[in-house]
């Protein structure tokens, strides 16, 4: 007779009891909750200017068309047409998969500066709370920030939380490209941090896999892309334990790499609820997606890379530090994201992660982690340092790829 303690409903709810507390955690040992944030949304208000649009007597295409079709639109411009649109409608064109790199680049400046205008007045209002003036200070200061001559954003949208992806290196020219797709309580204000925790915010991650890739190949011509343009889990909540978010993050990866110019193969490296994210968007990714790292995965909702439908490589690394081994592995009613990736049964080729500490500090300079994802960006894969000795996670299994 088999006894109440040991029943498989009462094993079932037990993990699931684990499992959110261990997302409990993840919220409350994470970035800051970014909360009472503006409720007006400009993009929308942007997109239906965009609509009644035209140029040169020609309407404006579909802001949501493929990036094939705004491509050719965009190319049917002059020069000074491009930029025209960008001035007018910039947080439309800035986040047009299809316009021309460059275009973004300016009308995503123009968007960044406007933003700013607009939070300038917000701290002067005497009808807002402090705590109010208080976060339009902060979003000005970080408005302030990106607009540094040396920095150049893909995407922009200050609605809410906030989007962004910055690019670092020459994207139009780039041999190699790599994109960093973070994980929970991202937004603008997260976007990047300083002092000590530098490294465990998108900006900062995405700069030193792009220095540690210059270092690593100084003839590849690369580029890296912090991608924090999805709407990720924020604070204690459902949506950390769940695929929703991470179905829609998909769709907008998707696009993004879709458009990216040039035939140049591309790496994601997807941390902590990021790798969920690049798990659902394995199977419908273009074949130019070369490489998929995680680093601190909850799982990738699937039970093996069979599962993910993807010819491209699979990684997987984990500190010995990282709390995020504690998840349970499992997927319950639409709870959990499935299989550990660095199990054995995943398929995942397991990478040193040696010298990283705690949940976000993988892409410090002088880890191992670091210096394995940036031998797989620039696709010397017989340079990785497998996670042990007895491991085949680059053993010849791929030759170097084409710089």
């Amino acid at each position: 007779m088999t006894s109440f303690d040991s029943s498989p409903t009462l094993t079932a709810w037990r993990a699931l009891l684990a499992l959110a507390v261990v997302f409990v955690m993840l919220a409350t040992t994470g970035w800051t909750a970014v909360r009472h944030q503006r409720s007006t949304d400009t993009r929308t208000l942007a997109l239906a200017a965009w609509a009644k649009g035209s140029i040169a007597g020609r309407p404006l295409p579909d802001a949501t068309a493929p990036p094939s079709t705004l491509a050719h639109f965009f190319a049917t411009l002059t020069a000074a047409q491009r930029t025209r649109l960008a001035d007018t409608h910039p947080l439309v064109v800035g986040n047009l998969n299809g316009a021309p790199v460059t275009t973004r680049y300016r009308a995503n400046r123009r968007a960044i500066a406007l933003a700013g205008a607009a939070e300038r007045k917000r701290v002067r209002d005497t009808r807002l709370s402090p705590t109010g003036r208080a976060r339009a200070q902060q979003r000005l200061d970080r408005f302030r920030s990106m607009l540094a001559p040396d920095r150049h954003f893909l995407a922009f949208d200050p609605t809410g939380r906030g989007l962004a992806a910055e690019v670092f290196g020459d994207l139009d020219r780039a041999r190699r490209i790599s994109l960093v797709v973070p994980g929970v309580d991202t937004g603008l204000l997260t976007l990047e941090r300083t002092g000590a925790k530098v490294n465990a915010a998108p900006v900062g991650m995405a700069r030193s896999l792009y220095a540690a890739e210059r270092a690593a190949a100084p003839g590849v011509r690369t580029a890296v892309i912090a991608w924090a343009d999805y709407t990720t889990p924020m604070g204690i909540g459902i949506d950390a334990a769940t695929g929703t978010l991470a179905e829609r993050g998909a769709v907008r990866l998707n696009a993004l790499v879709r458009s990216l110019p040039g035939p140049a193969p591309v790496s994601l490296f997807c941390h902590s609820y990021g790798s969920v994210l690049c798990g659902v968007a394995a199977s419908r990714l273009p074949g130019r997606v070369t490489d998929i790292a995680v680093a601190g995965s909850p799982g990738m909702r699937a039970d093996n890379t069979g599962e993910l439908h993807t010819r491209a490589h699979v990684w997987a690394a984990r500190d010995s530090d990282d709390w995020i081994e504690d998840v349970p592995n499992l997927e319950i009613g639409g709870l959990g994201h499935g299989a550990d990736p660095v199990g054995r049964g995943f398929g995942a080729r397991v990478v040193s992660a040696d010298g990283a500490v705690g949940h976000s500090g993988y892409f410090v300079p002088g880890t191992e982690s670091l210096d394995n994802f940036a031998a797989i960006g620039v696709g010397a894969y017989t340079s990785v340092t497998c996670a042990s000795a007895d491991d085949a996670c680059d053993a010849g299994a791929y030759a170097d790829a084409p710089a």
